[in-house]
């Protein structure tokens, strides 16, 4: 990947030691530096009353205003429900060939589905989501091969997809 650092941003409600773990993966993933912070700013601004969710678009330009650098990618992460309006919930998005990116952890974990918390695939998950981010703020676009820029409709889908770029994908980014 590109020497570009990559900068992963709590806002609002999010657990430290989640924020040291999800950093060092991606770090491992990607062979890139991570850094980390924590912001703590009211997300109640970005709340729509009629959904019951938090504006992705709204929190997207705010992390790219405010946050992102040129020299950074900036993945902005949150403990909240999502949303677009073309959609009824996302994971999270990003600014093709930008620097500013978003992931929730909301619908990650299993027990929004009724099944056992697990927090080692809690990880694997947002670990997915954020390179996949990632991945669009460097220019890729969904990919059907076995790899993390599969698109995730479902939870199970961000299970069953790789963990890192495919080959072709690879070579996309180191071109």
């Amino acid at each position: 990947m590109h020497q570009q650092k990559i900068t992963l941003i709590t806002l609002g409600v999010f657990d430290r030691k989640m924020l040291d773990q999800v950093a060092e993966a991606v770090q491992l993933e990607l062979k890139t530096p991570v850094i980390t912070h924590q912001e703590h700013i009211d997300l109640h601004t970005f709340f729509d009353s009629a959904r019951k969710q938090y504006d992705g678009n709204m929190l997207l330009k705010i992390i790219e205003s405010k946050y992102a650098t040129n020299n950074s990618i900036t993945i902005g992460l949150v403990s909240v429900d999502l949303f677009i309006p073309i959609l009824t919930y996302i994971y999270g998005q990003a600014y093709l060939n930008g620097n500013a990116g978003i992931a929730s952890l909301y619908r990650l974990g299993n027990e929004r589905y009724g099944l056992a918390a697990n927090d080692r695939l809690l990880l694997q998950r947002l670990v997915k989501e954020i390179i996949h981010e990632i991945g669009h703020c460097i220019g890729l676009i969904h990919c059907h091969n076995d790899c993390v820029m599969q698109s995730s409709t479902y939870v199970e889908d961000i299970d069953q997809k790789a963990s890192s770029f495919c080959i072709k994908c690879k070579a996309l980014v180191s071109e």
